[in-house]
């Protein structure tokens, strides 16, 4: 049976692949400053081992360069630069490259798999580092130039693709605002910018049927988690979207010998506890909950839930000030108080109409922006595993 060829094999045609360390391949440095020497009005980037870089008033490179954290959380990860920066002292900083390798495919390379080497080979202490023998002898395949060009224009093609997409989304969401604080910023006895009409102002405890809460089942107790069924849900699965499924479950047994209870769908459930407090969710399901998720079952006949999760996901900066304590806590009674607008059931479903489509666009990971940038990023990597796994 003849074997089908994959496309790096078509590609290399029966060439051999020459495998050559870094330490080859370019000159290896490393930075000279301390990472807390960056300056927030200079014009230089200063790359350290934190996720982005800084800002300083002076450079040492202006060149094309691959930047390697060499510390820190983000132990082997890679940047490709070419400009005027300066650098941490824990930096590696590739240049000078050999002319049979192209820059950008050796990023590509280092990108695919130098993050887990350095993991791998790094050094114990307080803060883990690599040091310069395991950068050097890093291996690296060359196959010839022309191949290494055309695999580099195949995924540039496909980050450039992600990259325009997250633009998008980055100019989707700044819409979205201004819609939403257009739309829900209403003034006491005014209707929305948009809109001629009066709104009444009530406040959530006039709106709703009944307001629910939960608990959490004795931590460890088989009898309350082994084998669930009955989703649970926690506070840090409140994150201003529809929920569809919570990550644990309990079952008959707690629902029957704890404070839990069955919410019916559609409910506006707001975190009240903590780090979490102000944040807001629908749930599409039936769900429980623990004891710091208040859910509000809206009446139909005074307002829409949908209207309702908006304004209160517009108001999220409002209701997390009035926290209380250390942990910033809120409670029942603080969030039935607060004053909604309300406007008429027609206009409820105008602004609802609006807002649900940038929602969707910029928030569903299985319609919207979010989920073709998802899919782009995994194609990216399908190429990627595919393009640079060399026998």
């Amino acid at each position: 049976m003849i074997k089908k060829m994959s496309y790096l094999d078509k590609l290399l045609d029966g060439v051999e692949v020459e495998w050559k360390t870094i330490g080859k391949l370019c000159k290896i440095e490393t930075g000279k400053l301390n990472a807390n020497q960056e300056k927030e009005d200079g014009q230089y980037l200063f790359f350290t081992c934190d996720e982005l870089p800084k800002k300083i008033d002076v450079y040492t490179h202006d060149k094309e360069a691959i930047l390697i954290s060499g510390n820190g959380s983000r132990l082997g990860h890679v940047t490709h630069y070419v400009g005027k920066f300066n650098a941490y002292q824990r930096t590696y900083i590739l240049n000078d490259f050999s002319n049979e390798i192209d820059v950008r495919y050796l990023f590509f390379v280092l990108l695919n798999g130098f993050r887990e080497h350095a993991n791998q080979n790094k050094k114990p202490g307080s803060v883990p580092y690599i040091v310069l023998e395991n950068v050097s002898g890093f291996q690296i395949p060359i196959p010839p130039l022309v191949v290494q060009k055309e695999i580099v224009r195949i995924l540039d093609n496909f980050t450039e693709l992600t990259s325009e997409l997250t633009s998008e989304l980055t100019a989707r969401k700044k819409q979205y605002n201004y819609y939403r604080e257009t739309l829900l910023s209403f003034e006491e006895g005014d209707g929305s910018a948009g809109s001629p009409q009066r709104v009444e102002w009530k406040t959530l405890g006039e709106v709703i049927m009944k307001s629910y809460s939960g608990t959490t089942p004795q931590a460890g107790n088989p009898k309350f988690y082994e084998n669930g069924t009955i989703p649970w849900l926690r506070t840090q699965e409140v994150k201003f979207s529809d929920i569809y499924g919570t990550e644990m479950f309990i079952t008959e047994y707690a629902l029957k010998n704890t404070a839990t209870k069955w919410i019916p769908i559609n409910c506006v459930i707001i975190a009240i506890s903590g780090a979490t407090a102000g944040r807001s969710a629908i749930n599409k399901i039936p769900m429980t909950t623990n004891q710091h998720c208040l859910c509000l079952e809206i009446n139909p006949e005074k307002t829409l839930y949908r209207y309702v999760f908006h304004w209160v996901s517009f108001s999220y900066e409002k209701i997390k000030n009035l926290g209380q304590g250390a942990r910033g806590d809120l409670n029942s009674s603080m969030i039935k108080n607060l004053k909604i607008p309300v406007p008429s059931l027609s206009e409820q479903e105008r602004i609802v109409s609006i807002l649900d489509k940038f929602d969707i666009l910029t928030t569903s990971i299985s319609e919207g922006l979010p989920k073709e940038i998802e899919l782009r990023k995994k194609q990216y990597e399908y190429y990627r595993d595919k393009l640079l796994t060399f026998n």
